[in-house]
């Protein structure tokens, strides 16, 4: 007997889906805001300083961090409906106000304000990494523990201007990659469990 297949249609209420997309157009739009700054360098440079160069490294950078900043509040207020007693959506959601800040308050603004909003994404974002290991399986959840300590790590080296021969970009960049591997991999394996589930 013929079935017709059809295809489900995209879940706007996928956490997994909201993370995936705010760690791929962030590490996407990162990199080239830093292609189209001229002299820029991943080293010497902050992450930050791709927010008051060039017009369009610049608003392609701001662009970048509030998108992603209200894409870690959206996963964050799907994960409350499904678990409000989970740590995760309040450690998400803190990371994401930190990131809206750092796009709306950039270095040249009151730099200690832009400091406290950093270090607010930075900080609760990889502790949501290290919390995570408690919603998937091995090896998976040894994985997001060992990202979360390595961005948790390099939070307290460039706090003490430890560089380890990076340099200052290069620790910043420590942290911010092992969060956004993260959002990447956590958010294709919600993605999965959800179709898993649909299917079933």
């Amino acid at each position: 007997m013929y079935q017709q297949h059809i295809r489900p249609m995209v879940n706007l209420r996928s956490p997994g889906l909201w993370l995936f997309l705010g760690g791929l157009e962030m590490l996407f739009l990162v990199h080239l805001a830093e292609f189209l700054y001229p002299g820029y360098s991943v080293s010497q440079n902050y992450i930050s300083d791709l927010g008051v160069g060039p017009t369009s490294s610049r608003w392609i950078f701001t662009a970048a961090i509030i998108l992603f900043g209200l894409m870690a509040l959206a996963t964050a207020a799907l994960l409350r409906q499904k678990s409000k007693r989970s740590l995760l959506w309040p450690l998400l959601a803190l990371s994401g106000i930190g990131a809206i800040g750092v796009g709306i308050f950039n270095e040249d603004f009151i730099p200690k304000v832009h400091a406290l909003f950093a270090m607010m994404a930075f900080l609760f974002g990889n502790l949501a990494v290290v919390y995570s290991y408690r919603m998937v399986r091995p090896p998976l959840s040894f994985l997001f523990v060992l990202l979360g300590l390595i961005g948790l790590s390099a939070l307290v080296l460039l706090g003490g201007s430890t560089y380890l021969g990076l340099g200052v970009g290069g620790m910043e960049r420590m942290i911010f990659y092992p969060a956004m591997f993260w959002a990447l991999g956590f958010g294709a394996y919600m993605l999965a469990e959800e179709n898993t589930a649909s299917r079933s």
